[in-house]
């Protein structure tokens, strides 16, 4: 009987690909936001993730929920402005991700290189 993943050691689970990050608009937002450490309004960071106001919306409530973005309300020039930033958590969470991706790669490309695919059997034309 071949061994069960625990038994092999479960080279391939990637159990630290975080489903609250790993999806695309996320991963954006939580990228985008980390590169500004001071945070970025909504309407900015909006424009750097490509996403709808309702879409940056649901995506924020998912992260926001999870404690790695925090958000803060207020108004400049008599307008609304909704700041956001990447918590102490979420930081902490994306660089733990980061790390199990670059193992992700690793694996993948350690993988390549030792399984070269064997060439396909020629099978004969039936008439």
């Amino acid at each position: 009987m071949p061994p069960s993943p625990q038994d092999a050691g479960a080279d391939y689970d990637f159990a630290g690909l975080d489903r609250t990050l790993h999806e695309k608009a996320r991963l954006g937002i939580v990228l985008a936001l980390a590169k500004a450490p001071a945070g970025l309004v909504f309407g900015d960071l909006k424009r750097l993730c490509g996403l709808t106001d309702g879409n940056l919306s649901r995506h924020l409530k998912t992260l926001t929920d999870a404690q790695f973005v925090e958000a803060w309300k207020g108004y400049r020039d008599n307008y609304p402005q909704t700041l956001l930033r990447l918590t102490p958590l979420g930081n902490s969470r994306f660089q733990q991700y980061l790390a199990e991706l670059e193992r992700v790669l690793q694996t993948a490309t350690q993988t390549q290189a030792v399984v070269a695919p064997a060439p396909l059997p020629h099978r004969p034309r039936l008439a």
